[in-house]
Formats: structure tokens, C-alpha cells, sequence
């Protein structure tokens, strides 16, 4: 059942302001930061608290004094991962950036357009193709969304994941045609088949050759083409404007990045979306702006939209071992993403992955359980560069009770009931096992949790 929103629909998407009632907390920071991010840890929840929800979001939309160094470090790891030419590799060396990106949002968002434009290394199975279009959406991610998309028409890891490597006048690859409308910028049902049949032809000519884009203008359509009852002798890049003109493409883009960041299952009204749609169109489809918007916005931070998302594998594994300062074989973690169900560069088809509830299932469960039993119980994994008893330590938290309501605080959206958190102070009490034992091990019990699924 779809959730309703109880705000004013004019107040949906103005800046939150705490209250008393409201206050702008840990838990509510957490909020911010799992749903922007891949989770944070207790430094940064309390840095964010600090800040206010209005600079936290402005501080993860801009880019940080961090990024040039880090994305250095990026560029010397990949050295090696080129030269395998293996897509799994690379997989684990996006997973290494997610966990140590000091641009979360950017990665973040990033994920949600490999979704959006989902590609496979299963049939491209080129590391250095899977990379080019991995850094085509980084670089565009809270960007211009026509530069987006008229680079992944060009890109080549896409054209050859949808078999249009060739596209020739007399053959127009209106299959391509079909998913940029559908899938990319309009929906299901805002086109009709002619438009389809005409936007094939300004693709025409457009072609992969040895791994790189190429243009044959002996095989372009020079002839006009109409297009939602437009007419133009348009090109592919042209083609996209046209298609960026209708009214279905800001509502589309709007109702993905509203399930993405606020509730699966929300009620999206045209009267709800408007305000974003309109700033979509004012600022040339800039993604980053409308999602400051809704990031800030009343919204987001109100209490009904708290622990409604289905979290996906990534976010729990990536969200566990950041929210501890973890550190982990990335290797190993791309083996427990495939085993619950997402690993990046692999979505199961073109439409990407599903996601909400379907991430959830008997069988997801207990691979979730596992797979994050795997993750911390291990002696390779540290936390903050040591035991995990010592990290906590930094943070005051040495006495179970202390320790169990830090924990929940900072890795759940809601607590787990009462009965739950006294299991586990008891647990943590307990004599026999080492201590640190135990504390890896009540992780393990509050990740196992419904409420640690959610976010």
C-alpha cells in the first residue's frame, strides 16, 4: 500500500527547520547520511549535528577539499585493474571507492544512474568499456542530464549491451530507440511507435568501431524527421532535445529520484512532483539542484518516510563497514553482493534492478544475515584500524547498555523492540567468549534485524 503524505503538499518541498519535536539528531543525521550517502560513522554523524541539515546537505553537494587526492589514489589502482582487463575487478575497486569516497552523494548517485542506465559486464566483459561509461555518469551524476544521456547514446559499453553497434539508414535500430524513450527519459506509454520509428533514424549512422564511438555519415538519415509533432532533419544528440521537451520527461526523471531518496512506496501526485518537475525544466534538467531540494525539504525528514526503504546489498554492506569505519576484502564483498543479490556492473537486465521489497525475500534474509556474519566476524576486518572494542571506546562506549543504544543509534533507523536491546546488553554481559567476540557478534544480531533492512 502505497504511503500517504500527511504534510500540506505546499509545504512537501520547503527546508526542513528542526523543533523540539523534530530535533535534528544523530538518528535523524543518520537519516540524511544512509539515504545520501552509504551511511556514516559516529565523527561524521556528530559533525553533521553540528552543521544543521541545511549545510549537511550543501557540504555533500559540494565537492571536497579530499576529492582531488582521492581520486588520484583511484586513478593509480586502476593501473592494475586495466591491465586484467577483469569487470569483476573492477567491481571490487568500485566497491573500494564507495566505502572511501569522501564525495558519498556523488557515488551515491552515481549507483542510481548505473541502475537507471543499466549496462552488464556479463555480455560487454570489457573492464575498460565498463569504466568509460562508469566515469561518463560520475562525471554527469549531479549534472546536466542531456549531456548525460547524448554520452550514453554515444558510449560504447551501452551500444554494445543493446546491439546497436551498427545503426545504418537502411536499417534503423529502432530496439535502441525504444529504451532511450522508455527507459532513459520518458516511461512506459509517452510515445507512439512513429516516434519511436523516427527517433531510430536521427541514431542512424551512429556506430562502435574497435571499442570507440564513430559516426558514418554515408549511413546517416539526412532526411527530417518528426517527433511529437515536431519536425527537423535532427541527429541523435538532437533527437534527445526533442524528447527532453515533453512534460513526461521531468515528471519520469522526478518520480525515480523521489523513490530513490525518499520512499519506495510513496503516493506521487502530479500535484506532489510540480514544484520538482518545474525546477527540473527551469535549471535545464541540472540534477543536483532538485536534489538538494529534496534532500532539505520537510518531506524527506518528516517521521513517515523514516525506515519505509527497503535497503539494498550495497547499501548493507557498504552502510555496515562505513558506519564502523570498517575495513574489509573487497573481493570477498563483491562474492556476498552477488550471493544477496546486487553487484554493480551486473544488473540482472536492462530495466536494472528492481529494488524495494523485491531485495527482500526468505532467501535474501538469510543470505543477508550470513553475508554480514561473514563481513565482521572475520579477524581481517578492523574497525577504525583495530579491535572494535577499542573504536568504541573512542566514543565512550564501553558500558553494554551504552554500547547496544550507540549501536542502534547509529546502524538502525528505528530501534529494535525492547526485548531485542535487552537480549543483547545481556549477551554482551555474558561471560565466557572474549569480549570482543561478543561485541562483533551483537553487530551480527542487530544487523540480522528487520529494522537494519530498512533505512
Amino acid at each position: 500500500m502505497a504511503l500517504k503524505t500527511e504534510l500540506v503538499l505546499a509545504d512537501a518541498w520547503k527546508p526542513h527547520e528542526p523543533t523540539a519535536a523534530e530535533p535534528f539528531d544523530r538518528r535523524a543525521a543518520a537519516h540524511l547520511l544512509r539515504r545520501a550517502g552509504f551511511a556514516a560513522n559516529f565523527a561524521e554523524l556528530d559533525a553533521a549535528v553540528k552543521a544543521g541539515p541545511q549545510e549537511s546537505v550543501k557540504a555533500l553537494l559540494a565537492p571536497p577539499a579530499a576529492a582531488a587526492g582521492f581520486d588520484q589514489e583511484m586513478e593509480r589502482m586502476l593501473q592494475s585493474v586495466l591491465a586484467g582487463n577483469n569487470p569483476l575487478s573492477l567491481a571490487s575497486w568500485w566497491l573500494y571507492r564507495m566505502r572511501h569516497t569522501p564525495a558519498p552523494l556523488l557515488e551515491k548517485t552515481t549507483l542510481f544512474w548505473h541502475g537507471h542506465f543499466a549496462t552488464s559486464a556479463t555480455k560487454v566483459n570489457e573492464a575498460r568499456l565498463m569504466l568509460r561509461q562508469n566515469e561518463l555518469l560520475r562525471s554527469n551524476a549531479l549534472g546536466s542530464f542531456p549531456k548525460m544521456v547524448q554520452g550514453i547514446s554515444r558510449d560504447p559499453a551501452m551500444l554494445l549491451y543493446l546491439d546497436s553497434a551498427t545503426n545504418r539508414k537502411t536499417h534503423p535500430n529502432e530496439n535502441f530507440a525504444r529504451e532511450v524513450m522508455e527507459l532513459f527519459c520518458l516511461g512506459v506509454g509517452k510515445y507512439s511507435e512513429k516516434d519511436i520509428q523516427e527517433l531510430a533514424r536521427c541514431f542512424t549512422g551512429w556506430e562502435i568501431q574497435h571499442g570507440e564511438f564513430k559516426f558514418n555519415q554515408y549511413q546517416h538519415d539526412y532526411g527530417t524527421k518528426s517527433l511529437f509533432g515536431s519536425s527537423g532533419k535532427w541527429d541523435g544528440d538532437e533527437g534527445i532535445v526533442q524528447i527532453l521537451k515533453q512534460p513526461a520527461a521531468a515528471e519520469f526523471l522526478c518520480t525515480k529520484l523521489v523513490r530513490f531518496f525518499v520512499a519506495d512506496e510513496l503516493e506521487l501526485t502530479d500535484e506532489l512532483l510540480a514544484p520538482l518537475c518545474q525546477q527540473m525544466r527551469e535549471s535545464d534538467y541540472t540534477i543536483g539542484p532538485v536534489i538538494s531540494t529534496i534532500l532539505s525539504s520537510k518531506l524527506f525528514f518528516s517521521p513517515q518516510v523514516r525506515g519505509v526503504k527497503v535497503r539494498s546489498p550495497v547499501e548493507v554492506g557498504i552502510g555496515l563497514l562505513r558506519s564502523l569505519d570498517a575495513t574489509a576484502n573487497m573481493n570477498a564483498l563483491v562474492e556476498h553482493l552477488r550471493a544477496m543479490g546486487q553487484l554493480p556492473l551486473y544488473p540482472p537486465n536492462v530495466k536494472g534492478w528492481n529494488g524495494g521489497r523485491e531485495w527482500i525475500n526468505a532467501s535474501t534474509i538469510l543470505a543477508r544475515a550470513n553475508r554480514v556474519r561473514q563481513l565482521v566476524d572475520t579477524n581481517e576486518v578492523q574497525f577504525g584500524g583495530g579491535p572494535l572494542e577499542a573504536y568504541l571506546r573512542r566514543f565512550d562506549l564501553s558500558d553494554s547498555r551504552a554500547i547496544v543504544a550507540g549501536l542502534c543509534e547509529l546502524l538502525l533507523p528505528v530501534d529494535p523492540p525492547v526485548e531485542v536491546q535487552q537480549q543483547l546488553i545481556a549477551a554482551l554481559d555474558a561471560p565466557g567468549a572474549p569480549r570482543e567476540q561478543r561485541l562483533r557478534h551483537g553487530v551480527h544480531t542487530l544487523a540480522a534485524q528487520p529494522e537494519f533492512q530498512l533505512s
